[in-house]
């Protein structure tokens, strides 16, 4: 029950709080609030890893296959058989994610705990929290609400399932807290959350170096022609500088740990 004068204050008024008028509410909700899990929490640095919510854990993957009906069609059964190859890159981000919680939970003399954090979906997001979760870590999911409602996936630490209606307050928490990002191979969300990182880094507006992976040289070199774009003079060759694609997991660790230990973050990038 409402108390006496509560039907009357505008913060209790859900038809308010979702008008047009309020708009500018909401986006400070969504400042607020994360600031808010993330204080209670000592979450201070992330590692975010991005990558297609379509990709399949091998088991999965495997298992459909299997399972699969004997009456399948070529094309069926060549997408069943393209999820299990896929599936590596699942693996691959569920063991990198695990071995960087590991490194950073036996970090000494050290402020620092970085956190794996993902946009809470299925695929690589999944998997990057599933490894981190069996490493005993914390997992941060930066869900977006969708057409198809995206709840968080199962791995996510359970005060750190956030919910977000904006895409661009979701992509400030993504960058502002990250010490490194590792980019899987992905869809229009992974382009677009990579090169505005890439962007930001590109003009400054992020002040320090933060090491990109792009996992997956196969993918990345078909998917943008990075030589072409410094040929026609787009981009800089400095600005290859800004990331480093690998395909093994050992390579990618080696690198984000390296960058991250020499550059001695102090606080946020921005």
């Amino acid at each position: 029950m409402n108390k006496p004068g509560t039907k009357e204050r505008f913060y209790y008024d859900q038809e308010f709080l979702s008008s047009p008028e309020a708009r500018s509410i909401r986006i400070l909700s969504e400042y607020l609030g994360p600031r808010q899990r993330f204080g209670s929490n000592r979450v201070e640095d992330t590692i975010v890893f991005f990558g297609s919510a379509r990709i399949k854990s091998r088991e999965e993957a495997e298992q459909a296959l299997a399972n699969a009906p004997r009456d399948l069609s070529p094309e069926q059964k060549k997408r069943l058989e393209h999820d299990v190859e896929m599936s590596h890159y699942y693996e691959a981000s569920r063991e990198l994610a695990h071995r960087l919680t590991v490194w950073s939970k036996k970090l000494k003399n050290s402020k620092h705990r970085y956190i794996i954090t993902s946009g809470g979906g299925p695929g690589i997001m999944e998997a990057a929290n599933r490894g981190s979760s069996e490493a005993k870590g914390l997992a941060i999911g930066l869900n977006i609400t969708l057409p198809y409602e995206q709840a968080g996936n199962q791995w996510i630490t359970p005060d750190l399932n956030l919910q977000f209606h904006y895409f661009f307050m979701r992509k400030f928490w993504m960058a502002y807290l990250a010490k490194a990002l590792v980019a899987f191979p992905g869809g229009f969300g992974t382009l677009d959350e990579l090169m505005e990182i890439l962007t930001l880094l590109q003009t400054g507006k992020i002040k320090k170096r933060i090491p990109i992976v792009l996992f997956g040289s196969e993918y990345w070199n078909q998917v943008i022609n990075w030589d072409y774009l410094v040929k026609i003079g787009t981009i800089d060759k400095e600005d290859m500088d800004l990331f480093k694609i690998c395909d093994d997991v050992r390579e990618a660790f080696n690198y984000i740990t390296k960058e991250i230990t020499k550059a001695k973050f102090k606080g946020p990038n921005f």
